[in-house]
């Protein structure tokens, strides 16, 4: 009979025994990933964490009413009582998606009588990011020149990591100046110009994110000559139609004009912005081709890369945007909707710049009123807008930018005075 002392050394040498014939992990080499991915993350939390019962948060990236509430526009409520009245049923959409959403969606974007709607490839995509990615795709695919991408410095966060995990090398290009906060037009045209022939150039359309700077029509026909001069190819970003000005005419201007030049462009669109359709994620990706036959084999192509990235998009929010956009009464009042929308956003940007003017700041803010959009570039260095954060429960991220959809009738002054204080 074994002795307990025998007996316990057996048990601790097969413990050990155990420790030592333990596998590693599959997933041991795993790096650790930045602590934030998202600057709004963080400033969200932050956010939450303060106590202060008159706390601004400058960084969420979605529409809030003069409450600082989330807004769902009449017309998308009376919209979806209507596709649920219609009672469908959830079978697949196609791989392109909403057949009736994205023929409307190009009208939107091009226009009822551009000549580019009989040669246009489009799928619904997952929102505006979803149809980047399609695009990115098909360009490390298919495009025959350089696989690099030109995009705005600075530009939308998420760019970056979309075009490269699509394939494509991200290249810069000169676009907001700090010192005049504003265009740095003669630095963009530059650029487009030393940049290799038959390069690829990303535009935002309208309300450039992050900065709120657009260039004017006039600017827009300098680019365009360019662009046209050096043979490169363009890729449109059109987040914000209609949410931007106020008027989808206006806010597709580049893009119309740019296909009215003879570019076969490509286009990116989201309808979270502009239809508040947020969390449905509606989108569209579409691209020119140069005839009919040209077209069907780029649609094919566009069906095989979306087949394995997600196999066919969502439908309830597709059929929301495509009853706005296909039914007269819905559309007029959705765009009435969306005008007050831009127009609270452009009141919010006059009240900021008015208070802190009242309040004696020598500095000139008319970069706030003349920029457009969601986002304005404040000036603020990162260390004024952590003393907004810490001094004054004022968050929004480091850059100094600030989602003007924040600021309400009630809480314009006191971020005013903040501003003041930290700015001068």
């Amino acid at each position: 009979m074994l002795s307990s002392l025998r007996i316990a050394s057996r048990r601790a040498a097969l413990r050990n025994f155990a420790v030592v014939a333990r596998p590693a992990s599959t997933w041991a080499k795993v790096p650790q990933g930045p602590p934030d991915v998202s600057a709004i993350l963080g400033i969200t939390e932050a956010f939450k964490a303060d106590s202060n019962s008159k706390k601004i948060n400058l960084g969420v990236g979605a529409y809030r009413d003069d409450k600082g509430k989330p807004y769902v526009l009449p017309s998308v409520r009376k919209a979806e009582d209507k596709v649920i009245s219609a009672g469908h049923n959830k079978e697949y959409a196609g791989i392109t998606g909403v057949p009736e959403f994205t023929k409307a969606a190009a009208v939107l974007a091009y226009g009822k009588d551009s000549s580019a709607l009989d040669r246009l490839v489009i799928t619904q995509s997952i929102s505006g990011t979803g149809a980047l990615r399609i695009g990115g795709e098909f360009l490390a695919r298919f495009y025959p020149g350089a696989k690099s991408i030109y995009i705005p410095t600075p530009s939308w966060a998420n760019h970056g990591a979309v075009f490269t995990d699509s394939g494509l090398k991200v290249e810069k290009y000169r676009y907001y100046n700090k010192d005049t906060i504003g265009l740095d037009f003669e630095g963009l045209i530059a650029d487009i110009k030393a940049a290799p022939k038959e390069s690829i150039f990303l535009f935002h359309a309208c309300a450039h994110n992050p900065t709120g700077v657009d260039p004017t029509p006039e600017q827009w026909k300098e680019i365009e000559a360019a662009v046209k001069a050096q043979g490169h190819y363009c890729f449109f970003d059109m987040a914000y139609q209609g949410f931007a000005s106020g008027d989808i005419h206006k806010d597709a201007f580049a893009v119309r004009y740019f296909v009215e030049k003879g570019h076969n462009i490509c286009l990116a669109q989201s309808f979270a912005k502009n239809m508040g359709l947020y969390g449905e994620r509606i989108g569209a990706f579409s691209i020119l081709a140069e005839d009919a036959d040209e077209k069907k084999r780029v649609d094919s192509q566009v069906k095989i890369l979306v087949r394995p990235l997600y196999s066919n998009p969502p439908i309830h929010g597709a059929r929301i945007a495509s009853q706005i956009l296909n039914t007269p009464e819905l559309y007029d009042q959705w765009l009435v909707e969306v005008k007050d929308m831009a127009d609270r956003i452009i009141t919010m940007r006059a009240l900021l710049k008015e208070n802190l003017e009242k309040l004696g700041s020598k500095h000139d803010w008319s970069h706030i009123t003349s920029q457009i959009g969601m986002f304005a570039y404040t000036g603020l260095t990162p260390e004024q807008m952590d003393k907004l954060a810490k001094e004054h429960s004022v968050y929004a991220t480091k850059d100094g930018r600030i989602s003007v959809a924040g600021i309400t009738s009630e809480n314009v002054g006191r971020l005013a005075e903040a501003i003041y204080k930290v700015k001068g």
